[in-house]
C-alpha cells in the first residue's frame, strides 16, 4: 500500500499540469485532481500493473473531467459576483506571456477531444501508443485528432514558422 501511495504521488505534478491545461483555472484543477486521487485510492483494487500507473491515473482524470462536462451540461449556468468584475487592463511585461496567453486562449477553444490530445502528447510527452490508451482510442483517431488540433492551435494563434517559404505542390504522374 505504502509503495503504491508513493507512486501516485510521484504522478501528481503531472496530473496537476494535465488538469490545469484542460480545465484553464488552478482552483478546478486541484478538484479534479484531487477526485482522481481519491477515486484511484478507493478503486486501487482495478488497477492491474499492466500498464503505467500514471497513464491509469490519467484514464481517470479524463473520465472524471468529461463526467464533470457533461453535469455541467444539464445544469443551469451561474456566475459569481466576483466574476463579473471588471479589471483594469494591464499590458505584458514581456512578448513570451503575450504568446502564452494567447495559446492557452487557442488551446481552450479547440474541441475537447482535440484538447486532451495535445496536451497529452505535447505537454505530457507520452507516446502515441500510450495516450491512445489513456483516452481508450485507436492511434489512429489519436493520430487525426492530433493533427487536426494542432492544425487548428496553428490557424487560431497565426503562427508562421521562420525561415519558411511558401510550398507550392507539383502534380506527379
Amino acid at each position: 500500500m505504502t509503495q503504491f501511495l508513493d507512486e501516485i504521488e510521484a504522478c501528481i505534478p503531472a496530473l496537476r499540469r494535465y488538469a490545469r491545461a484542460l480545465t484553464g483555472s488552478a482552483d478546478q484543477a486541484d478538484d479534479l485532481v484531487q477526485d482522481c486521487l481519491e477515486r484511484a485510492i478507493r478503486k486501487r483494487h482495478l488497477w492491474s500493473p499492466t500498464g503505467t500507473l500514471q497513464n491509469w491515473l490519467f484514464t481517470i482524470l479524463i473520465n472524471i473531467y468529461r463526467n464533470q462536462l457533461r453535469s455541467i451540461k444539464s445544469r443551469p449556468s451561474l456566475s459569481s459576483l466576483d466574476d463579473m468584475t471588471i479589471e483594469p487592463a494591464v499590458a505584458a511585461s514581456q512578448p513570451s506571456s503575450v504568446a502564452l496567453a494567447e495559446t492557452q486562449r487557442a488551446l481552450a477553444t479547440l474541441p475537447l477531444d482535440q484538447r486532451e490530445v495535445l496536451l497529452l502528447v505535447t505537454v505530457e510527452g507520452m507516446a502515441y501508443k500510450e495516450a491512445a490508451q489513456v483516452l481508450g482510442i485507436p492511434i489512429g483517431t489519436l493520430m487525426s485528432r492530433l493533427g487536426r488540433g494542432r492544425e487548428r492551435l496553428r490557424k487560431l494563434i497565426d503562427y508562421e514558422p521562420k525561415n519558411s517559404e511558401p510550398t507550392s505542390l507539383r502534380r506527379v504522374k
